[in-house]
């Protein structure tokens, strides 16, 4: 039941990750974008939650977790230094970008140095 209602949250925050791709406001008046940023706030607020509290029941499922989050952080990083070579040949660099992925290896680093003192 928690894993069909993680799925169900990633879905739904992936959909409203997908309709902020309207670049030139064809379809999205700016009613409906307000709607969306809220629900975009909220729907990451759950799944940080589900993230956040979930628990391996035993080694192999602490180990799918752990496999899991390696490959996430992995496309994220990727994504973001991919978006970065792309801007700085083709225009001046979000500063976004460079925040987010700074933001990434810095909090990589901070869980890593969290988890060896404090376990």
């Amino acid at each position: 039941m928690e894993h069909r209602n993680e799925i169900i949250i990633s879905i739904i925050f992936a959909v409203l990750i997908a309709l902020f791709l309207d670049p030139f406001m064809l379809w999205m008046p700016d009613s409906l974008m307000y709607m969306l940023v809220g629900a975009l706030v909220i729907f990451f607020t759950l799944f940080a939650g589900f993230m956040w509290k979930e628990r391996a029941l035993d080694e192999r499922e602490q180990l799918h977790k752990m496999i899991a989050g390696r490959i996430g952080y992995l496309i994220g990083v990727g994504v973001l230094v991919l978006g970065l070579v792309v801007q700085t040949f083709t225009t001046h660099p979000d500063p976004w970008l460079v925040v987010a992925l700074g933001g990434m290896v810095i909090g990589k680093l901070l869980g890593l140095l969290y988890s060896r003192y404090r376990f």
